[in-house]
C-alpha cells in the first residue's frame, strides 16, 4: 500500500476518532440541556404574538411585547448571584450548579403554566408581566447551563459541547414554535402552554441524572485570589454586616471582572468578540429583504431559508465541533472565519443572477453551514476564556458582549443597504469580516493561545 494511501487512512481515522466525542455521556447531556434552554424563547414572543393577534391585541401592543426579551440582554447583571450564592439546603444536597438549574426549571414550569392561564384580551398587562417572568427565569437558566457546560466538559470537548448545545437549542425552539402552533390549532393555548411547561422536565431530569461539576479538580480551576482595588479591601474590613456584604460583593461581582482584565491583551480579546461575527451578522440582518426584492415568495423563503437553512446550520455546527476537537480552538476559528467571509460572496452571485431557486438554495446552504461552523468554534472559544472560579459571571458577560456586537453593530445594515446596491452591500459585508480575522491573527502572534496556560504552569510542582 502506498504512503499516500496510508497517510489518508491515518487522517481519516483521526477525524473519525474526533467525531466520537459526540457519543460521550457528558456531551450528550448538553443536548437535552440545550433543548431546555431553547424551549422558553419562542413562548415569550413569536408564539405568544400569534396568540395575541388571535385575541385582537393591537400591533403596537404586540410590538411592545418584544421588551420581554430584555432579561436575555442584561442577564450578566444578576449572574454573580447565581455564580456565588448558594441556595439554602438545596445546594448542600445537589451542589451549586445543579441546585440553581433545578430552581430555574421549576420556576419556568410554574411561570409557563401561569402564562397559559392568563387572558391577554381581558388583562394584557398581566400577560406581559408573566411573559417577562418567563424570560427572566429562562435567562437565569441560560446562565446556569452555560456555566455547567463549561465546567462539566474538558477543553477538547468544548467544540462538540457548543455544537450539540446549538442542536438541542434549535430543537427546543422548533418545539415551542411550530410545535406549539400545531398544538394550539387543535387544543387551544392553555393546554399548549401547560404541555410546554411539562417539556421543561427534559432539562430537570437531565440535571438529576448528571453529576455536579467538580471544579476543584478541573484542569483550569484557578485559585480565587484575584487582586482587588485597595478601596474594596478597606470596605471589606468594616465591622458587621457591611463588611460581610462588601467582602461578598468583592468576591462575586468585582473579582470576575478584575480577573479578566489582568490577562494579556484582554482589550483585544473583547474587540475580537465584538467583530468576529460582524460580517455574518450584517449579511443575515438584511437577507430577508434581499430575498423579497429578488421576487422570491414567502413560501420559497420559508422552505429554503428557514427549514433547509436550519438543517445546514445544524450540520455546520456539528462539523465545527469536530474541527475544534481535531484542530484546536484558534485554528478552527481562523478556518471558520475565512469560510464565513467567503460565504458572503454567494449573496453577490445571487444579486447578479436575480431570481434563481437553485442559486438561492446553494447560497443559503453555504452561508448557514459556514455560520454554524463559526458559531460552534466561537462558543468553544468563549468557554475557554472563563476562569472556572467565576464561570457563570464571566460567560454571561462575554455572551452579552457578543450579543451587543451582533445587534447594535448589525443594526446599521439597513441604513447601508439603502445607500448602495445589493452587490456593493454584500461585498462590504465580506470586508467586514476582516477586522475579526486580523485581531485573531494578532492574538495568535502576541498572546498565549490558552488564557490560563501561564497560571497552570505556575501551579505545577517544580
Amino acid at each position: 500500500m502506498s504512503l499516500a494511501m496510508l497517510s489518508f487512512r491515518r487522517t481519516l481515522q483521526q477525524w473519525w476518532q474526533a467525531c466520537s466525542v459526540y457519543t460521550e455521556k457528558r456531551v450528550l447531556a448538553i443536548l437535552f440541556l440545550g433543548f431546555s434552554s431553547g424551549l422558553p424563547l419562542a413562548l415569550t414572543f413569536s408564539t405568544l404574538s400569534v396568540w395575541l393577534s388571535e385575541d385582537g391585541i393591537s400591533k403596537t401592543a404586540i410590538g411592545l411585547f418584544a421588551l420581554t426579551g430584555v432579561p436575555y440582554t442584561f442577564k450578566f447583571v444578576w449572574s454573580p448571584l447565581i455564580d456565588q450564592l448558594p441556595i439554602p439546603w438545596l445546594s448542600k444536597k445537589m451542589g451549586r450548579r445543579r441546585s440553581w438549574a433545578l430552581l430555574c426549571q421549576c420556576a419556568l414550569m410554574i411561570s409557563l403554566c401561569l402564562l397559559g392561564l392568563s387572558d391577554p384580551r381581558e388583562n394584557p398587562l398581566t400577560t406581559a408581566l408573566l411573559a417577562l417572568l418567563v424570560a427572566f427565569w429562562s435567562a437565569s437558566q441560560d446562565i446556569v447551563i452555560d456555566a455547567y457546560r463549561v465546567e462539566i466538559l474538558e477543553e477538547k470537548q468544548y467544540g462538540a459541547g457548543a455544537a450539540i448545545y446549538v442542536l438541542g437549542y434549535r430543537i427546543g425552539m422548533l418545539a415551542s414554535g411550530a410545535g406549539a402552533l400545531y398544538l394550539a390549532t387543535y387544543y387551544g393555548w392553555l393546554l399548549t402552554y401547560l404541555f410546554m411547561a411539562l417539556l421543561m422536565l427534559v432539562g430537570a431530569v437531565t440535571i438529576l441524572l448528571n453529576p455536579e461539576p467538580n471544579i476543584h479538580h478541573h484542569p483550569r480551576a484557578l485559585a480565587n485570589d484575584t487582586p482587588l482595588p485597595a478601596w474594596i479591601g478597606r470596605w471589606g474590613q468594616l465591622p458587621g454586616r457591611r463588611g460581610t456584604a462588601m467582602r461578598w460583593i468583592a468576591k462575586a461581582v468585582i473579582a470576575p471582572f478584575a480577573d479578566f482584565t489582568r490577562r494579556d491583551g484582554w482589550l483585544i480579546v473583547l474587540l475580537f468578540i465584538l467583530f468576529y461575527k460582524l460580517g455574518d451578522s450584517l449579511a443575515g440582518v438584511m437577507s430577508n429583504p434581499f430575498y423579497l426584492e429578488l421576487d422570491f415568495s414567502k413560501v420559497e423563503i420559508a422552505y429554503i431559508s428557514k427549514i433547509f437553512g436550519l438543517a445546514a446550520t445544524l450540520a455546520g455546527s456539528v462539523v465545527g465541533g469536530v474541527m475544534v476537537n481535531r484542530l484546536g480552538i484558534l485554528q478552527s476559528l481562523f478556518y471558520c472565519g475565512l469560510l464565513q467571509m467567503v460565504s458572503n460572496l454567494m449573496f453577490v452571485l445571487l444579486a447578479a443572477s436575480g431570481h434563481s431557486l437553485p442559486l438561492l438554495t446553494l447560497t443559503i446552504a453555504v452561508e448557514n453551514f459556514s455560520g454554524g461552523m463559526g458559531t460552534a468554534a466561537f462558543v468553544a472559544y468563549l468557554s475557554s476564556l472563563c476562569n472556572i472560579a467565576y464561570t457563570a459571571t464571566q460567560y454571561a458577560l462575554l455572551s452579552s458582549f457578543m450579543a451587543f456586537g451582533r445587534t447594535l453593530l448589525a443594526s446599521m445594515g439597513g441604513s447601508l443597504a439603502d445607500q448602495m446596491s445589493w452587490t456593493l452591500y454584500f461585498l462590504l459585508t465580506t470586508l467586514a469580516a476582516l477586522p475579526g480575522l486580523a485581531l485573531l491573527w494578532l492574538m495568535t502572534r502576541r498572546f498565549v493561545a490558552n488564557p490560563h496556560a501561564e497560571q497552570e504552569q505556575l501551579d505545577e510542582p517544580a
